[in-house]
């Protein structure tokens, strides 16, 4: 179940983490984007969503897809 909801921040993340970057991508790369990030902020920061509640999960999952971002500007654009 945990894996579900962070899918469905993650497409949520996607978007706000493509926009705060000014990415231009379509949607299935968008949701790709947030959803990579939230499994990986959402997991990474899986202390803080015990401690803090869900809002630091959504906050995981946002930094995780700009990380997402970033690496997919820097890494795979580049061709």
């Amino acid at each position: 179940m945990h894996i579900v909801v962070l899918i469905i921040i993650g497409a949520a993340a996607g978007f706000l983490a493509t926009r705060l970057m000014r990415v231009e991508a379509d949607i299935p790369t968008t949701m790709l984007i947030g959803i990579v990030g939230a499994l990986i902020g959402g997991l990474i920061l899986r202390a803080l969503l015990t401690m803090m509640g869900w809002l630091s999960g959504f906050v995981g999952a946002v930094l995780g897809a700009l990380l997402v971002v970033w690496l997919w500007q820097t890494y795979l654009r580049r061709r």
